[in-house]
């Protein structure tokens, strides 16, 4: 085994991965990457769910308010900065942690992000760019559909830039987003273990809702206020905020934002299970069973 470790902690939306971080940081004397997409930026925090003050405050934490919501940022340069920070970070650590549910980031520094994917055609994206605006989102949702059931399942289909991106590498490379996507992982100078976590259906969905409720009692209306005018920001096009902002222009009731917030919080759960899921080198845990997951940590590190 290599000396220096990586350990991911992956699952779905309010499963509890942030606890579970910090203990396991704890327990084996590390610190925290961020792999969730929307926390790297300062200017959003209650509907990013980002680690409380006092989170923050028990363990290092790297890669959140790192960002502001006016800059482009993708997977490729975050699997650029993660490495690089690393390179750093294990000449002094034999342990680090990354922790968040953003497939697509994780998958990049787990695996490489493949350089295979086409660069944009402009004329393509302009064609799909009218077509956007004249028919609506329907029509990318529909023809991803057609394109790319598989990619239809794991993508958020709510967020038109996804829908074009995914649409895109379909028509440029006629093959689907999981074919081209199937590159050689990249050899990475340390070990990675990873750790999924997962709870029943049912259990998941009433945290999902709490969660929710709390993120209005603390201010995610006002938080979205202030950010109103960066809304076509692609930081912005997510879940929690893309509803508000539906209240915030009449569209929505405070009553219907809220319970649409949870179902395409619910929604964005199973899509994250359903990528995560299809690596089988992830060790599925309960969020509870922080014993199991250290043993299971000591019997890889410290085997011979």
């Amino acid at each position: 085994m290599k000396q220096k470790t990586l350990i991911s902690i992956v699952g779905p939306t309010a499963v509890g991965k942030t606890s579970t971080a910090i203990k396991i940081a704890q327990a084996f004397n590390a610190e925290i990457i961020s792999s969730d997409s929307r926390q790297f930026y300062k200017e959003i925090s209650v509907g990013t769910a980002k680690p409380t003050k006092e989170e923050l405050t028990q363990v290092p934490h790297h890669f959140i308010n790192n960002l502001s919501i006016s800059q482009d940022y993708n997977a490729s340069k975050f699997e650029e900065d993660v490495v690089s920070f690393l390179s750093t970070y294990f000449e002094h650590h034999d342990i680090a942690i990354m922790c968040g549910g953003s497939g697509m980031y994780v998958d990049a520094v787990i695996k490489g992000f493949d350089n295979e994917i086409p660069t944009a055609n402009q004329e393509l994206r302009d064609e799909l760019n009218n077509a956007f605006a004249l028919k609506g989102i329907s029509y990318l949702q529909n023809k991803l559909l057609e394109l790319d059931p598989k990619a239809f399942q794991t993508i958020d289909i709510q967020n038109s830039k996804r829908l074009l991106r995914a649409i895109e590498i379909c028509l440029i490379t006629g093959k689907t987003n999981a074919e081209i996507k199937r590159g050689i992982e990249k050899e990475r100078d340390f070990n990675i273990i990873q750790i999924g976590l997962e709870l029943p259906r049912f259990q998941l969905y009433e945290r999902i809702n709490q969660r929710v409720d709390l993120m209005i009692a603390d201010g995610l209306i006002e938080e979205v206020e202030e950010v109103l005018p960066f809304r076509n920001m692609n930081a912005l096009k997510t879940v929690g905020y893309k509803e508000v902002f539906e209240y915030l222009d009449g569209n929505y009731t405070l009553e219907l934002c809220i319970e649409k917030i949870k179902t395409n919080s619910r929604r964005y759960a199973k899509r994250q299970l359903t990528w995560f899921k299809r690596n089988d080198k992830i060790q599925w845990f309960s969020p509870s069973e922080i014993n199991k997951i250290s043993l299971y940590i000591r019997s890889i590190i410290e085997k011979p």
